[in-house]
């Protein structure tokens, strides 16, 4: 019996040893969390980052971008410092599922360069620059439910920033830092790139920085002529508002509808040609609406929650869709699996509901009509910001509130033994539950609290307490120590103190709620 052993192909191991050579491990984050890989990612035009690469997040297992920032001038990187923590510290706290996700940042000074290094969500499906080319070299038009859904996501993400307080202006919307997930979720990236805004005073990276002090240009995306129609006649000429995230959006939704505005051999994009697109759109909502955007003057151009309520994406959500937001957002109260639990258990012939007709036959709706997978599938969207219901809530501030408990890393040249220092909890509360017993020798009762998180880690936390102990005071023990989001503290004071009250008023030793 003679064996035959394949002949491997030169060029196979020359790919095989360039993507060992890729993934090999070159730079590793103070606390050990993050690993560089040599591998070079391109995550948009993002100003001043002078190199971007894939990185390893060991604690969950996933791939994120690290972003370095360098600086010639380390007497600028001192004059900046504070502002520069300010900010990071600020975007580290900004949720919101049509944002790319800022995970960490620290700070390095070395004798040669000091640098800035931040890590961010890896978007790996392309930008909606790249989807567009695609389709329009698939000889494909926009399909217009698609072009809806995706303004009311970037729509959403704007409105978030904008309402946050202070205001986000972004600044840099583009067809390159708008990326696409391979299930239709849309996320803004490059928003770290940008200011703040606070009434008349406010700080931008290219006002941070003076010339020189950070490598390369800043100002690159201003000069890149491929991308300037995306930016306003005022730009960097006055007080920045809004109305610029605005006036990149409307283009942004132009050419999300027209796949591409032609330069017509020119460098540059002119106002001509973006004057035909929009004439172009058959659909007369779909022009007034880029139009409405675009308006050279700043004053007339509406909010992202303006634009939210414009007959073209506005629509009085389904049930379904209301159903869904609020199921996800109570998903704590409910036990795990239990949409897949109730769906199993229903009579397939069961009727749901009926539409009783005086002209013509009843309509009834049974469970059969429902797919359990589709169900899965669409709240599964629903979780991940697909489906946003941000077209008729009302305009409110969000908080950008501080870390509780974070200090700087302070970089070394090899990891440190040291532990990283606490950080505040960002992570979601999806379900808990808790059992009460009673010690019949003290007055203390043993307390231990399961929580899950969004991530799906598993918290199992368990504690004595004295009947003088309310749960606010708990809570903001759990708060202190970053085993809760701040955001989740009246939930679960409001839960414990169900439990509590249960647990007080029966006569069984153990309670679980």
């Amino acid at each position: 019996m003679t064996m035959s052993v394949p002949e491997r192909n030169p060029g196979s191991e020359e790919k095989e040893e360039e993507s060992e050579d890729e993934s090999e491990i070159v730079e590793e984050s103070p606390c050990g969390r993050w690993q560089k890989r040599k591998e070079q990612v391109s995550q948009g035009n993002v100003p001043g980052v002078e190199s971007a690469s894939l990185a390893m997040d060991t604690e969950e297992g996933v791939e994120v971008v690290w972003n370095e920032v360098f600086f010639q001038d380390k007497k600028v990187f001192k004059t900046v410092e504070d502002k520069m923590k300010e900010m990071f510290e600020n975007l580290t706290q900004v949720d919101h599922p049509n944002i790319v996700k800022f995970h960490k940042y620290w700070l390095d000074m070395r004798d040669n360069h000091a640098r800035v290094v931040f890590i961010t969500e890896y978007m790996s499906s392309g930008s909606l620059k790249q989807f567009l080319k695609k389709t329009k070299k698939n000889h494909k038009t926009m399909n217009v439910k698609a072009w809806k859904r995706w303004c009311t996501q970037i729509l959403s993400a704007l409105s978030y920033l904008h309402s946050c307080d202070p205001p986000i202006i972004h600044g840099n919307i583009t067809c390159d830092t708008i990326f696409i997930q391979h299930n239709g979720l849309i996320k803004i990236g490059s928003v770290w790139h940008r200011l703040f805004v606070n009434g008349k005073s406010h700080f931008s990276i290219s006002r941070m920085f003076p010339e020189g002090g950070v490598q390369g240009k800043l100002n690159q995306h201003r000069d890149d002529k491929r991308n300037l129609h995306f930016f306003c006649p005022e730009y960097g000429s006055c007080e920045d508002d809004y109305a610029i995230d605005i006036y990149s959006f409307g283009i942004c939704a132009l050419e999300m509808a027209v796949l591409e505005i032609q330069a017509n051999g020119d460098s540059v994009v002119s106002k001509e040609a973006i004057a035909n697109a929009g004439q172009s759109l058959e659909d007369p909502l779909m022009r007034e609406f880029t139009q409405m955007c675009v308006r050279h003057n700043p004053r007339l151009r509406p909010t992202a929650h303006d634009l939210l309520f414009h007959r073209v994406l506005f629509e009085v959500h389904s049930l379904k869709l209301l159903a869904a937001h609020c199921l996800i957002n109570n998903q704590y109260m409910l036990p795990e699996n239990c949409v897949e639990e109730k769906t199993k258990s229903f009579d397939p012939n069961g009727v749901m509901a009926e539409i009783i007709h005086r002209d013509r036959p009843r309509v009834q709706l049974k469970y059969s009509h429902v797919s359990p997978l589709e169900l899965d599938k669409f709240l599964e969207d629903v979780k991940n910001g697909i489906y946003p219901l941000m077209n008729f809530a009302s305009a409110r501030p969000h908080p950008v509130p501080r870390a509780l408990s974070m200090s700087q890393e302070q970089v070394e040249a090899v990891k440190t033994p040291t532990p990283e220092p606490q950080e505040a909890e960002t992570r979601k509360v999806v379900q808990m539950h808790c059992n009460l017993e009673s010690n019949e020798e003290t007055t203390k009762t043993h307390l231990t609290l399961f929580l899950k998180l969004d991530d799906k880690l598993h918290r199992q936390l368990s504690c004595d307490i004295m009947p003088s102990d309310s749960s606010r005071d708990l809570v903001n023990e759990l708060i202190h120590h970053s085993f809760i989001s701040e955001e989740d503290g009246d939930k679960i004071v409001t839960f414990l103190e169900d439990a509590l009250n249960r647990h007080r008023g029966s006569t069984s030793a153990i309670t679980t709620i």
